[in-house]
């Protein structure tokens, strides 16, 4: 999967979780997820969501509200995921 492809997915998975957006606005990594209603359920969704998407498991330590703070962060944090997944 291209890298392209694999934020492509990423964005998918997102804005299926954030009831608030609208469905033409782009995802950019400044987006705050709060602010488009990612709250503590979403949030377990998404995460669900993303480990299935991308066959990574997150650690403890990648469940901070850093993490899940933006677009950006969240994809960072999955990336880097995957980085360790392939690794293995």
């Amino acid at each position: 999967m291209t890298s392209d492809s694999s934020r492509a997915k990423f964005d998918e998975i997102l804005s299926q979780h954030l009831p608030v957006l609208d469905s033409v606005q782009p995802i950019v990594d400044e987006l705050r997820t709060v602010e488009y209603g990612l709250d503590s359920i979403r949030r377990l969704k998404l995460l669900a969501a993303l480990e299935s998407g991308f066959e990574v498991r997150f650690r403890p330590e990648d469940l901070t509200d850093s993490s899940f703070s933006t677009a950006g962060s969240l994809w960072r944090t999955v990336v880097g995921l995957r980085a360790t997944t392939l690794a293995e």
